[in-house]
């Protein structure tokens, strides 16, 4: 048996590998970025082929700085940016069109129709979702309906489709394999997540063949082999998440009950449910994540479109600091807000309000109101903010959040996840690993694998980085919580 397990972690901005050993450290990784294209306002491109380029690239730097055979990897995990949509010839391999990225509004037209025309509660009901641009089966019907032929030869079987992670398989096997998991097939509005199979109801309303659809397998399985000529020798691919699934994974969040949130540009909150088919509720959605073993269970997720994108406000816009670390110490530098709130509603509010026309404001300032206090604002507002989505959480399964895992690039900065502590009333367990995404895919491929055992002993390799417990008493954790729902008002459309 070999010695170490490769993460592919392809995101939306670059792709990084990771070789982890067998005692969970990442024993190295290389990272790369890759452009990204807007051909019109509101769609966004990738070159499928520049993503495989840049994946190849980056595997072997990995391996080469680390003096690693690719002998010693017993078997790759995959995890990818989740919705990003790829159609490509199966005998060439060749892309028909550039990967359409979750990001693209292009097909927001057809979710209209499909909505006027009384079909969301059908989805939502089969898939878990909302009709959305956001998800990967209107991508996929807007290519069909564009590009001249494509329906026709998609029904002879000539075309592939798949998210990210099936692209990366069909090169990584020479086109053998056309495969994901059911994580990523949860994402595509396509897939009865009760069923767990492709819905032909749902296909015939997109006017999508079936036999353009790859075959869907467990997270942590072992689905065929890398061809020997990418890497010197055939390796197992054994493991597939999506970027949220994988980084719950990641966290030791797989079993029912326990939940985490993700800091980054947003936030992105995942509570496993078990085998429950919860009804979300406040804008929420059901989909499919990984238990113990990586078979398939619920969870509810709900999505925070500012987090981190504030403090590069902070940096940017408003010139108050030079860098985001620097928002610790100043925060800390007063003894409170002051009064003051921030709500970074800049692109509209998410879950669990829902309002596209809301704005960003900051209330409550004085004359004696100074810069810190607007920074320890916007710190404070991004943790009101996942207060707000666990409130809807909890609403939904009835339950209270025992603890919260979080990861992510703005869980380092100690006063927010001691704030975030203080106003929800439970700790906040910060992980080892920062990059919990690539080390999920990397577990995932362990477990099938037998690398490593499934359930606790992934848990153990996780640890505990600090675990913040909440400092204030309930009455003060109340009026500080009314302040920011009184604000969250202020700011919400009239509509």
């Amino acid at each position: 048996m070999g010695k170490y397990i490769m993460a592919i972690d392809q995101g939306t901005t670059g792709t990084r590998i990771m070789l982890v050993d067998k005692s969970g450290e990442i024993v190295s990784k290389a990272y790369s970025e890759f452009p990204q294209i807007y051909p019109k306002p509101g769609w966004v491109e990738h070159d499928a082929e520049v993503i495989w380029d840049t994946t190849v690239s980056v595997m072997n730097e990995a391996l080469q700085s680390s003096s690693i055979k690719p002998s010693d990897i017993i078997g790759i995990g995959i995890t990818n940016q989740r919705e990003t949509t790829v159609l490509w010839e199966k005998e060439t391999l060749k892309p028909v069109h550039n990967a359409i990225v979750w990001q693209c509004r292009r097909s927001a037209g057809i979710c209209d129709d499909l909505k006027r025309n009384g079909h969301a509660e059908l989805f939502q009901e089969k898939t878990g979702l909302i009709i959305d641009a956001y998800f990967s089966g209107t991508k996929v019907k807007w290519l069909l309906d564009n590009i001249p032929g494509l329906r026709d030869r998609a029904k002879s079987g000539e075309i592939a489709f798949g998210t990210i992670d099936t692209w990366l398989i069909a090169k990584l096997t020479r086109g053998r394999i056309h495969a994901t998991d059911y994580t990523n097939a949860s994402r595509t509005l396509l897939f009865n997540i009760h069923d767990k199979l492709w819905d032909s109801e749902l296909l015939d309303l997109l006017d999508i063949p079936q036999e353009m659809l790859p075959g869907v397998f467990d997270s942590a399985q072992i689905i065929g082999k890398t061809d020997p000529a990418i890497l010197g020798c055939e390796i197992p691919i054994a493991g597939i998440a999506g970027d949220q699934q994988a980084a719950l994974f990641g966290q030791g969040c797989f079993y029912e009950g326990q939940a985490k949130n993700t800091y980054g540009t947003g936030c992105f909150l995942l509570l496993n449910v078990g085998d429950k088919k919860v009804t979300p509720k406040s804008g929420l959605i059901l989909t499919l994540a990984c238990d113990e073993k990586g078979k398939p269970c619920y969870a509810l997720e709900g999505s925070i479109f500012i987090a981190g994108a504030v403090v590069q406000w902070l940096r940017d816009g408003l010139g108050l600091i030079e860098n985001a670390s620097q928002t610790e110490e100043i925060a800390l530098s007063v003894d409170d807000s002051h009064g003051v709130y921030m709500v970074p509603a800049f692109a509209g509010l998410g879950a669990p309000h829902w309002d596209m026309y809301a704005r960003g404001a900051i209330l409550g300032i004085t004359r004696s109101t100074s810069k810190a206090h607007i920074i320890r604002a916007a710190l404070e507002g991004i943790a009101y903010q996942v207060k707000d989505l666990i409130s809807a959480f909890e609403e939904s399964v009835n339950t209270p959040f025992a603890d919260l895992k979080v990861d992510g690039g703005a869980c380092m900065n100690n006063f927010l996840m001691q704030f975030q502590a203080d106003i929800l009333g439970c700790p906040i367990d910060r992980s080892n690993y920062i990059e919990s995404t690539g080390m999920g895919a990397a577990f995932l491929a362990g477990i099938a694998t037998g690398f490593w055992a499934p359930g606790e002993p992934i848990r153990a390799l996780r640890g505990s980085n600090r675990v913040f417990t909440p400092q204030i008493a309930n009455e003060e954790r109340d009026r500080l919580y009314q302040g920011w729902c009184d604000a969250v008002g202020r700011v919400k459309s009239n509509d």
